[in-house]
């Protein structure tokens, strides 16, 4: 047996549920809005859990690529640089603008001084997040390193978590 279908003017769904309404002034109530975002936000919801699950199929060792809370899950330098930074430093570290300025760090001076890329990934700076809650001694110094030693720089000095532990404290 097929449903109703209401007539064009019927303020019901076809379920029996209310089509949302604008007011007067050609808004749309908080709950009719509500009503109109849920179901969007469920898919997206869905689809990230979907998108997990096959990225979690996909890896071929016993350990999870994905972060259990809110700590990151990687341990090289290489990962943690590809599921932390890349997202707005991009891949070749050239940076990016648009939504906001991303600085690029292939080829940049200013981390010849290990203190102060140690500095930015543990405390932050202007835009860029702190990330040293999320990270251990040993995930920050992975990083510092590989982004000092890759992408056109080449500064051999190496951090080590005895550094990052230090820099914590200031």
């Amino acid at each position: 047996m097929l449903p109703e279908i209401p007539p064009p003017n019927s303020n019901r769904m076809p379920d029996g549920t209310r089509r949302a309404e604008p007011v007067r002034d050609g808004s749309i109530s908080p709950a009719d809005s509500l009503s109109l975002v849920a179901p969007m936000i469920a898919t997206f919801l869905s689809l990230i859990s979907s998108a997990a699950m096959a990225q979690n199929a996909t890896n071929s060792s016993s350990e999870s690529t994905l972060s259990a809370g809110f700590k990151f899950a990687g341990k090289s330098g290489e990962e943690l640089y590809a599921s932390v930074c890349q997202g707005c430093h991009m891949p070749d570290g050239k940076g990016a603008t648009g939504a906001g300025a991303y600085p690029s760090i292939a080829g940049n001076e200013t981390l010849k001084a290990s203190g102060y890329m140690l500095d930015v990934v543990v405390n932050g700076k202007r835009a860029m997040p702190p990330l040293g809650d999320m990270m251990n001694d040993d995930q920050v110094a992975a990083v510092v390193n590989y982004v000092r030693t890759h992408f056109s720089n080449n500064y051999r000095d190496a951090v080590t978590p005895a550094d990052v532990k230090a820099a914590r404290r200031l």
